[in-house]
């Protein structure tokens, strides 16, 4: 069997890459193991519940707009998306609430009843100093393939200035901020890629501009309509898609990718391959006699994930919600330097039945819940700790519950509960070490030091997700996908 590419993983770097070479003339065969789309954007369903398992917000629609209109189609004819307003409700601890919105002008107000007015003008200078930050970032380093040494020593001294890589986000989340609590609201943005606010470098707060100037958005269903939609597209324009087919190895010929060998025994022979799954793994795994890397860049983090049916409406919740831990050092020095689950972490809260009532049944909510963990290692056991951790952070839940609303039968208040571990995350995904987003930008050079889109010493082969560049999230495993298709592009001419 012989065709032009062969994308190995149908998840949304790989979708992305087979539409974008499938509406420019190539032949596309999709390999996935599992038997539906999405990767790691999956769904489960149990006693009247539904809950989507890994991304929950959607930022920069704008990247598949294009993705859809360069394939001649018009994204609203497969996505209904909601605009989140509020994008997130944050917890403290100590009462302090807020509602984070996509309006400056309604988010200056937001801050202003919270915690005060010392702190618009600081919003105001922030919002600036983003919007700065993703004019500089977004052409080299978001909508383009790995930028090359020549292209960075090409940029503007000022360019290089702005990019702002040598304070921590943490430093200059401070320089704008005098009030802890928003100190805190924006650290958080370094968990959307797996990295520590103390540690990233303050070019991720590009972050914060993207859900808070763009917005947000929640398609209507859950997000693994984003994943439907996606292989609808596919599909129409004649990508084949084939489930249950797990990769094997990746055919190499006189120094080039020429097609891929199933688990199944059957080979596919391809002029060109793109790998849509772990980096780290792809080449530990699938290549051929490639060598381990002894230097393999930090993992960025894992998450421990509850899946919860809850009894009753709670409305003092939204869609999104966080509840704070107070010491935030403390939460990342577990993750990343003990290498522990937090004691004491910061609970994400996403109840899709907000929105999409059906997710639920009468009267009660499905509660996803994550909390940030470490990757795996040999300093947290998840098959010994899991129950007890479990138990732990349902503790938690009603005890930050308790401080917002009154309940009245809190043994009661979960009905279902699964729950996905580090350990779960390696095994269906590949993660390297149960890593979610690839490799951690901890260090100042790591978030520009992804792997490229294309391999550096085989040809024909090429990389999408999130563990290459440009990075984690939906929009930028979008770009990835995208990337990887013009580097195929390129090197047919």
């Amino acid at each position: 069997m012989k065709t032009d590419v062969i994308v190995i993983g149908a998840g949304i770097g790989g979708l992305s890459a087979a539409i974008r070479l499938a509406a420019h003339g190539y032949r596309v065969t999709l390999l996935e193991k599992l038997d539906r789309p999405g990767g790691k954007m999956g769904e489960v369903r149990a006693e009247g519940f539904r809950w989507d398992t890994g991304p929950s917000v959607i930022t920069m629609r704008h990247v598949y707009e294009g993705l859809f209109a360069d394939a001649g189609r018009d994204l609203r004819d497969y996505l209904d998306l909601v605009p989140l307003q509020p994008i997130t409700r944050y917890f403290w601890r100590d009462g302090a609430t807020i509602d984070a919105v996509a309006d400056e002008e309604a988010m200056c107000e937001n801050i202003r009843r919270a915690f005060g007015p010392r702190d618009v003008d600081g919003y105001r200078r922030f919002m600036r100093y983003t919007r700065r930050l993703y004019e500089v970032v977004s052409g080299p380093f978001l909508y383009r393939q790995k930028p090359t040494l020549r292209d960075l020593a090409s940029l503007p001294v000022g360019d290089v200035l702005r990019i702002d890589a040598l304070r921590t986000m943490h430093q200059a989340i401070r320089a704008h901020f005098r009030d802890p609590h928003l100190v805190q609201l924006f650290d958080r943005f370094a968990t959307y890629n797996g990295s520590s606010p103390y540690r990233a470098p303050a070019t991720l707060n590009v972050i914060a501009y993207v859900e808070m100037a763009q917005g947000a958005w929640y398609p209507r269903g859950g997000i693994f309509r984003l994943a439907r939609a996606w292989e609808r597209l596919a599909s129409e324009l004649g990508v084949e898609l084939r489930y249950n087919s797990p990769a094997q190895e990746i055919c190499i010929a006189s120094g080039r990718a020429c097609g891929v060998r199933l688990m199944s025994g059957e080979t596919i022979r391809a002029d060109a391959v793109v790998c849509n799954v772990d980096y780290t793994w792809a080449r530990e795994t699938l290549i051929p006699d490639r060598a381990r890397r002894k230097d393999t860049p930090e993992p960025s983090c894992s998450g421990f994930v509850l899946l919860l049916g809850i009894r009753g409406a709670h409305d003092a919740l939204a869609h999104h919600n966080i509840f704070f831990t107070p010491d935030y050092r403390r939460e990342f020095d577990d993750i990343f330097v003990r290498r522990i689950a937090p004691r004491d972490p910061t609970l994400y809260v996403c109840i899709t039945s907000k929105t999409d009532p059906d997710h639920a049944p009468p009267g009660c909510e499905n509660w996803f819940v994550l909390i940030n963990a470490p990757y795996l290692s040999e300093a947290y056991d998840w098959r010994a700790e899991a129950e007890r951790y479990a138990q732990h952070i349902k503790g938690l839940l009603v005890a930050n519950l308790g401080r917002i609303a009154p309940l009245s039968d809190a043994q009661g208040l979960v009905q279902v509960e699964r729950r996905l571990t580090p350990l779960d995350l390696q095994a269906t995904y590949g993660g390297h070490q149960g890593a979610i987003y690839g490799f951690s930008s901890n260090t100042r050079t790591a978030a520009f030091m992804r792997p490229g889109n294309r391999d550096g010493t085989i040809g024909r082969l090429y990389f999408a997700s999130g563990s290459v560049h440009p990075g984690g999230g939906v929009p930028l495993v979008t770009l990835s996908g995208i990337a990887a298709a013009q580097c195929v592009e390129e090197d047919s001419q």
